[in-house]
Parts: structure tokens; C-alpha cells; sequence
């Protein structure tokens, strides 16, 4: 099996070889990650500050981050009233001229890795900014058509920029929209339902009916919702803190939806113990994974934001691959 058929296995849970990754070299990578690219934009953080650097984004949201290594949060919405609905001008994600690097991408693969094309969210992750993470979520509660009016028409510009990531031949769409705290869901799972939900149903439709699988990236605790994410279509799920669902409840949807995970980021790899890291790996093979497929073994690209020493990382490597190899029977 190449690379790309290893992936779509793992997706199927059709019995791949060997366990799905994205390691670094010399270990095993199935993935080409590929993004749009909007002609004429290219985002540069300015300094602003003795410390604060800012940039403002192609939705005109300002962000601003106090160090040089993290991705910064919004500091400034470019909505910052709701009368400036109508009036917001969002960008032109779907233009084919944006997809030249993607539409290349595919072809340098030959059908021999598998293709993600990169989504900058789903709804909530770009209204939220747009309107700033704190004020957004009061506005669920207090301006619920408004906030559905805003969704609707960001959810209508994404199903067209999956559709030409399709066009471009990319295998899956991802997305990052993070949801949770450490605790739970940032709002309660019957308000994600009614809000956020059918537009997570509409877009993974729209995706599967132009043969694209959909991957969501999530951080914090979003157990309550992971039925509901299996419903609405989602096809994976990747999130860098499996033990905060609890491996063995994520284990329960083995068969339903694969997950793509690095050893526990908070907890196991800044344990500074090789033996909890090395079985962490080999528990996470076995319990979502195994000979059917489900499971991608993941590296934390940023060691650097979270303090950690990537040799830690380089035993989680050197275990996914001892462990993620399948004997069959002949």
C-alpha cells in the first residue's frame, strides 16, 4: 500500500498495513497539507509596542500576540457592530485563482500521499473572531438571529471554498474550530446543537457529495458533542489532548469516526517519563486504532510554545512506528 491508500484504509476501517502518521523524517508522513493562497494578501506582524506585535488578517480582524512564538488572538474584530452586518465584506476564499499552490500540490502527489486542503474554520471559528471570542459568545444568547444571519452567510462562502478545493483534487478538507476548555464545552451542548450543528450537517454534505472527506481540529474537552460531530459527517477528529476525553471513552467510537493524535501534549509528554510516553503511544494504536484502522499517529509541530524538549516527542515517534505495524495472516 502507498501513503494515500494506508490513509483512506485507516479512514475506512478497511485494515491498513501500518498505522496512518504525520512524523517527521526519517519516520512515517502519509500527509501532503496544502492551503489556499488569496492573491494580493500576505499577513505581516508589525511591531506596535516594546513587546506587542499586531497584524490585521484578511477578514480585517486585528490580532496581536506579546511574543513572537504563538499564533496571537484577536484583538479587534472587524465587526464590531452588529448595524455593520450588511455592510461586512468577507473574502473571496473560493476564487480559482487562489488554489494555484493547492491545485500544484495535487499534482506533484500523483495520487501517491493523501491531500488536506485547509479550511480557515468552520462558522464559529471566523464569526467569532470577527466579532471577538468574548462578545461572540454573549451574542449567542443575546443576538441569536443576528449571530444565525452571520453563520448563514459564512457558511455559504465555505461551501463554495470546499467545492474548489475539491475542484483542485485534494482528498479532505480540515478545519480548526476549537470548542472547549479544560472542563467542557465553552457553551451548553443543547446551544451548540441549535446554533452551530446543521451547519456542520450542510458543509460536511457539501463536501461528501464532491468525494472530499472533512477533519476537524479541536482543543479542550468537546466529549458532549462527539456524537453529534460522528451525525453530522465529520470523518476525523484531531485533537492533541486524548487523554483529556479519556482514551477509553474515545475508544467507544471506534468504527464511527478515526482520530488523529499526538501522545497527550498537557499531561503525557511533559511527564519527562519514557515509559508512560512510550505506553500512551502503543495504548493509543491499540484502543483507536489496531488492524481495522482509525487512528493517525500526530507530532505537535510547535515544541517550542508548549516548553518541551522534542526528544520527548522522538520516543512517541520511535513507539507509533514500533508498535503500528500489522501482521496478517496469509
Amino acid at each position: 500500500m502507498n501513503s494515500r491508500e494506508i490513509v483512506i484504509r485507516t479512514l475506512d476501517f478497511t485494515g491498513p498495513e501500518r498505522v496512518a502518521a504525520t512524523l517527521p523524517e526519517p519516520y512515517w508522513n502519509d500527509f501532503v497539507q496544502t492551503s489556499l493562497q488569496l492573491e494580493g494578501y500576505a499577513p505581516e506582524w508589525r511591531q506596535v509596542g516594546p513587546e506587542r506585535q499586531e497584524y490585521v488578517d484578511e477578514w480585517g480582524n486585528t490580532w496581536a500576540r506579546l511574543d513572537r512564538t504563538s499564533k496571537g488572538e484577536v484583538s479587534r474584530g472587524a465587526l464590531e457592530s452588529w448595524d455593520d452586518l450588511d455592510r461586512l465584506v468577507m473574502p473571496d476564499l473560493a476564487r480559482r485563482e487562489n488554489y494555484a499552490v493547492v491545485r500544484q500540490a495535487c499534482e506533484r502527489n500523483a495520487r501517491e500521499r493523501f491531500v488536506i486542503g485547509h479550511l480557515p474554520g468552520f462558522p464559529f471559528n471566523l464569526a467569532r473572531k470577527l466579532r471577538r471570542l468574548d462578545q461572540f459568545l454573549m451574542d449567542i444568547l443575546l443576538e441569536p438571529e443576528r449571530v444565525k444571519a452571520l453563520c448563514g452567510r459564512i457558511e455559504a462562502l465555505l461551501a463554495e471554498t470546499i467545492v474548489a478545493y475539491a475542484e483542485s483534487g485534494v482528498d479532505a478538507v480540515m478545519f480548526p474550530e476549537d470548542w472547549g476548555t479544560q472542563r467542557g464545552l465553552m457553551i451548553k451542548p443543547d446551544a451548540w446543537r441549535a446554533t452551530f450543528k446543521q451547519g456542520f450537517v450542510n458543509l460536511c454534505q457539501v463536501a461528501h457529495e464532491h468525494s472530499v472527506r472533512v477533519f476537524m481540529h479541536s482543543c479542550g474537552k468537546i466529549t458532549d458533542i462527539v456524537p453529534d460531530l460522528v451525525e453530522a459527517g465529520i470523518d476525523l477528529l484531531q485533537f492533541d489532548q486524548p487523554q483529556l476525553h479519556g482514551i477509553d471513552v474515545l475508544a467507544r467510537f471506534h468504527g464511527q469516526i478515526a482520530f488523529w493524535c499526538p501522545v497527550d501534549i498537557q499531561k503525557t509528554l511533559q511527564s519527562g517519563d519514557a515509559r508512560a510516553i512510550e505506553a500512551e503511544a502503543r495504548e493509543l494504536i491499540e484502543r483507536l486504532g489496531g488492524p481495522d484502522g482509525g487512528f493517525v499517529a500526530g507530532y505537535y509541530s510547535d515544541n517550542a510554545s508548549i516548553g518541551l524538549d522534542p526528544a520527548w516527542q522522538d520516543i512517541a515517534c520511535r513507539a507509533f512506528v514500533r508498535y503500528g505495524t500489522f501482521e496478517r495472516d496469509l
